[in-house]
């Protein structure tokens, strides 16, 4: 998750990692360049916990996703869903995002997922090979 959670101009470091159902992980997410984005929990990082609410194998994940911030706009639970459906050319991956933090902005917020979408679909491409 490391690899791939992390949208381009971030990266990641995994804290604590109990991956099941009612399990949770903690993910440090760190801006590569100042530039790029100022973190919400430090200057340079935004820090979750995620608790794993259900998981159903390789059909659904649903989470509950913590922001760590002083600043109230960035922080609260977020209900990330994540669906996996099977399709003539692999696998079709959903992310649903609901109660997003009212600072992120939605299109920033939907470009960090799209480059997550974008990371898990090349790692698993690496993989295969």
């Amino acid at each position: 998750m490391e690899k791939w959670v992390p949208p381009r101009n971030m990266t990641a470091n995994m804290l604590h990692f109990d991956f099941r159902d009612g399990g949770s992980y903690r993910m440090r997410l760190i801006y590569k360049n100042a530039e790029d984005g100022r973190g919400k929990t430090s200057d340079n990082a935004d820090e979750v916990e995620v608790r794993l609410i259900k998981l159903l194998d390789a059909k659904r994940i649903e989470q509950a996703v913590t922001f760590e911030s002083d600043d109230p706009d960035f922080s609260g639970v977020m209900r990330m869903t994540w669906t996996l459906d099977p399709t003539e050319k692999g696998t079709l991956v959903t992310i649903r995002a609901e109660d997003v933090p009212r600072g992120i902005q939605p299109e920033d917020h939907e470009a960090g997922m799209n480059s997550t979408l974008e990371n898990l679909a090349s790692f698993i491409g690496n993989q295969l090979k």
